[in-house]
């Protein structure tokens, strides 16, 4: 069971949203059009097959402008879907519904989109021990809720930001004069509770991360006679984290190397949104 996102993470994200989406006069066509007091039922449904993450941007977005709103939730984050399936029931305001209605939809959409991709690739590697997962590569501001969206597609988490992990790349190495050296300096400079990452671009690099003793190596843009070489002379000692030119038609064979995570940055910056309407219920 996917758990949810705390409310309060999601909030400013919606409220930014509808404030963009408001601007300075509101909702001038649903006042010209709908009179004062109306009330009416939608549900918000699915037009393509699915995997659900984001529903909660619907319900926060709806009673931020209609606090009194019904909504009945048909559907939770991490549930697959068919074409058709009603994800979300509401009762509100005309009005105020009509003003939620985009922004609750571009999330939610975007964030099935995320999840149902992610969906994908974790099928792809299905039988192996690989684990997919995401990066770094989010939408500004959209952090939480698109890893929250892979975590709903049965994907992994990386690190969420510069201050959870280390990670040296090739311009830190480039910097410090080589891997050893980048590797031994990241272990002095922090507790044992952190963990230090080093990307590796070829077996030579490889060997002197083995010596220096990270926790995990990345390997970038390998060949798969070289994942398959870098497993060997790992031989389980330390984790390995293959990246760089990960598609769905090539994650099969990366993961049949043998590696244990294989991270996709096409998963949030690449994921094509799904398809969700709102269409009104008669009473």
């Amino acid at each position: 069971m996917i758990r949810s996102l705390p409310d309060i993470l999601i909030e400013p994200v919606v409220r930014m949203a509808l404030a963009e989406d408001l601007g300075r006069a509101g909702d001038v066509t649903a006042r010209a059009c709908i009179p004062e007091g109306a009330r009416m039922r939608a549900v918000f449904a699915a037009r393509k097959a699915g995997v659900l993450a984001g529903i909660d941007c619907v319900r926060l977005a709806v009673l931020a402008m209609d606090p009194k709103a019904s909504i009945e939730l048909r559907q939770r984050d991490g549930d697959a879907f068919e074409a058709g399936a009603v994800l979300a029931e509401v009762e509100a305001d005309a009005r105020a519904f009509l003003a939620a209605e985009r922004t609750a939809l571009n999330l939610l959409g975007r964030m099935c989109g995320i999840a149902t991709l992610t969906r994908a690739y974790v099928e792809a590697v299905a039988g192996t021990k690989a684990r997919i997962a995401d990066t770094r590569k989010t939408t500004p501001g959209l952090r939480a809720l698109e890893k929250h969206a892979v975590l709903c597609g049965g994907g992994v988490n990386h690190r969420f930001g510069l201050d959870d992990a280390i990670l040296i790349k090739d311009n830190h190495v480039a910097v410090c004069g080589g891997v050893g050296e980048a590797v031994r300096r990241a272990r002095a400079a922090v507790g044992h509770l952190m963990k230090v990452e080093v990307e590796v671009d070829g077996l030579d690099q490889l060997d002197q991360a083995l010596a220096a003793g990270p926790d995990v190596i990345m390997l970038d843009n390998f060949t798969l006679p070289m994942l398959r070489e870098a497993v060997a002379r790992t031989a389980g000692r330390i984790t390995l984290e293959a990246s760089g030119g990960v598609s769905l038609g090539t994650v099969r064979g990366i993961a049949e190397t043998g590696v244990e995570v294989i991270s996709v940055g096409a998963l949030t910056h690449s994921a094509p949104a799904l398809d969700v309407g709102l269409d009104v219920r008669p009473d």
